[in-house]
């Protein structure tokens, strides 16, 4: 070898896990940072040279092994030889864990009364024995990023679909649970939206995860969505791989990425840090077998476990309202197995699992770990987020359910109680205006985004209170305009369609309601009804400053100041103070402005004119007349 090699190479060239060269390597007192890290030619020829020993003493003992068997184990047997063989073999073997049980038991009472301390330690040991024989897992992989940077593009390319062209306006509104198969084995994906509103589905999809792909377009570089995404992957203490997209275009500055990912603390590997970059093109392919191979390292040096057996445990990851199926929620099996029939219980909601059915639609026994599974049979939808937890029966689910709705209802009439009731309550006028809504959006993770994403709109302003009197998955109903006509409320939609006898209903009732497919377009129009409900404020102006120079009394006319523009200018109509000796003595208006004999609009800087004010004569020589205007402030 002349060259520098990364240790997941030579690990891929010498056919063994990436964690057992590590492990070797750590013998050895050699340094590193991760698998990416890279090793000089000597150590690495030194470390194949122990490798490759190590297999042919393995392959010795193999040999000899098997050299030492009895030639009598190889012959072929009769099926009725081997029936006989084997029922002899079952009758030895249970005769011999009778006597040994026989045997055991004087010796475990005697264990039992001493209460020794051998025993307290295998206790102990034991779960984590039972843990390191777990079987391996597939990696839950969350793909984050900016909006548009390509995040549902890349995992179109990995599973071969066509996802992003089915999405409103191109972006991944919910979470997308898939499954894909890679050379390494199989990957479940979790796909997070990508745009500022939905910040509670991406955290929630980073608390679900095993690794993290944050997406950054190579034309684009970091934006604020990439950065929350980082934020949110660190909080959840999960690997990051950046994925650095769209690299065949032109403006594509992959380098620049990288500088400007060092100053959110992630460090590439070429640089000297620890992050893995990847630069692909989802279009056209470049780099994704580069990136699966990185997830797949990562994911062998993480040695993902977990039961397979057992009640199961999982986390909701979406949850919708289907019109002929009824409540469908999206759970993602981290423990355990789930099976057709069980009984779960997430949240305050429970269920009999009456279908399964994975990511493509087709119908399931069973579901392990890290398999995304859709499960019909929730009467009431649970959120996204919650735990799910199998449990023995109806009896125990209903009981769990109610004794966690108790609770609830518990801590918020502690809530009310502790709100005490002031005068200003009772007597106070309001101060504020209230904006009603009603809101329906297609999902539950939807609907929760929208509402954090509104709520944090009413926040801006004192003087506007936004009040969600309603928030549903599922249509707009009739019922809906009669509490919106009731509550003077507008209607508003995302991802599903009112029926038409609905639109007709608040057409005649003249109830807003608009249905919306991209939710920029809903929270501007919300923008828009708290500008308008916000009392406008005024700033003043300066227009210009007059001194004046002589008092000229004009009969039936009174006063007229003979003024000397400073600076801007006198404008007929506008807004003005006196200052006499630093202190302001009128504040009103301009009533008149001449120049010379003719009445004119406004008089400039450096000319002489004269100024008569609103309902005020007593003008003396040397006061300063200020003209100004107020401006409307515009509503940030």
């Amino acid at each position: 070898m002349s060259e520098k090699v990364r240790i997941y190479q030579l690990a891929k060239e010498l056919e063994v896990e990436s964690k057992e060269l590590l492990t070797i390597l750590d013998d050895m007192g050699v340094e590193y940072r991760s698998h990416s890290s890279t090793l000089d030619a000597d150590t690495a020829e030194t470390v194949k040279q122990l490798v490759q020993a190590d297999s042919q003493s393995a392959g010795a003992k193999t040999s000899k092994a098997a050299a030492e068997s009895k030639p009598a184990e190889a012959e072929l047997l009769t099926s009725e030889e081997k029936e006989a063989k084997s029922k002899a073999g079952k009758g030895a073997a249970k005769a011999q864990a009778d006597a040994a049980q026989d045997d055991a038991a004087p010796a475990k009472a005697t264990k039992a009364a001493k209460g020794g301390k051998g025993a307290a330690t295998e206790a102990a040991a034991a779960p984590a024995a039972e843990e390191a024989e777990q079987p391996l897992r597939a990696p839950v992989v969350t793909v984050m990023g900016h909006v548009d940077h390509g995040k549902t593009s890349l995992l179109d390319a990995i599973r071969k679909t066509r996802v992003a062209e089915r999405e409103a306006g191109g972006i991944t509104q919910h979470i997308g649970a898939y499954q894909a198969e890679t050379p390494e084995g199989i990957v479940t994906f979790l796909d997070t939206p990508g745009h500022e509103a939905f910040t509670t589905i991406r955290q929630r999809g980073a608390n679900a995860t095993d690794i993290a792909v944050i997406v950054v377009a190579a034309d684009d570089s970091v934006m604020p969505q990439t950065r929350e995404a980082i934020a949110h992957a660190k909080a959840a203490g999960v690997p990051i791989v950046v994925a650095i997209n769209k690299v065949d275009l032109p403006q594509a500055n992959p380098d620049k990425v990288k500088q400007d990912l060092m100053q959110q603390g992630l460090i590439p590997e070429e640089y000297g840090g620890d992050t893995i970059t990847v630069d692909l093109s989802a279009r056209t392919g470049q780099g994704i077998d580069d990136l699966l191979e990185m997830l797949s390292l990562v994911a062998q040096l993480e040695d993902l476990r977990a039961r397979d057996n057992g009640p199961a445990v999982g986390i909701v990851i979406e949850s919708v309202l289907d019109k002929r199926a009824g409540v469908l929620a999206t759970v993602l099996v981290q423990e355990g197995e789930l099976k057709v029939a069980d009984y779960i219980v997430s949240g305050e909601a429970w269920a009999k699992v009456r279908r399964l059915t994975d990511y493509t639609g087709k119908a399931l026994d069973k579901a392990g770990p890290s398999v995304p599974v859709q499960i019909l049979g929730f009467s009431e939808q649970p959120q996204a987020g919650d735990l799910v937890e199998a449990v023995a029966d109806e009896a125990a689910a209903k009981a769990l359910t109610a004794q966690r709705k108790e609770a609830r209802e518990d801590a918020e009439r502690e809530v009310i109680g502790r709100k005490g009731v002031t005068l200003a309550d009772l007597f106070g006028k309001p101060t504020t205006k209230t904006i009603n809504i009603l809101l329906r959006a297609d999902t539950q993770g939807s609907l929760e985004a929208i509402k954090a994403v509104l709520a944090k709109e009413g926040e801006t302003t004192d003087e506007v209170e936004l009040d969600i009197m309603l928030a549903e998955v599922g249509a707009p109903t009739e019922s809906d305009l009669l509490l919106a006509s009731t509550a003077d409320a507008s209607v508003m939609s995302f991802g599903v369609n009112p029926p038409g006898s609905v639109i007709k209903s608040a057409e005649r009732q003249g109830i807003p309601l608009k249905s919306y497919r991209i939710i920029y377009d809903l929270v501007e129009d919300v923008q828009r009804m708290i500008r308008g409900q916000i009392e406008p404020e005024y700033e003043e102006r300066s227009l210009g400053r007059a001194e004046v120079r002589q008092v000229i009394h004009v009969p039936r006319s009174g006063n007229i100041a003979g003024s000397y523009v400073v600076d801007g200018v006198m404008r007929r109509g506008a807004k003005a103070r006196l200052i006499r000796a630093d202190k302001e003595v009128y504040k009103g208006s301009i009533a008149g402005l001449r120049r010379f004999k003719d009445d004119v609009r406004e008089v400039g800087t450096g000319y002489e004119c004269g100024i008569s004010l609103q309902n005020y004569d007593n003008v003396q020589e040397g006061d300063i007349i200020e003209a100004y205007e107020l401006v409307e402030v515009p509503v940030v």
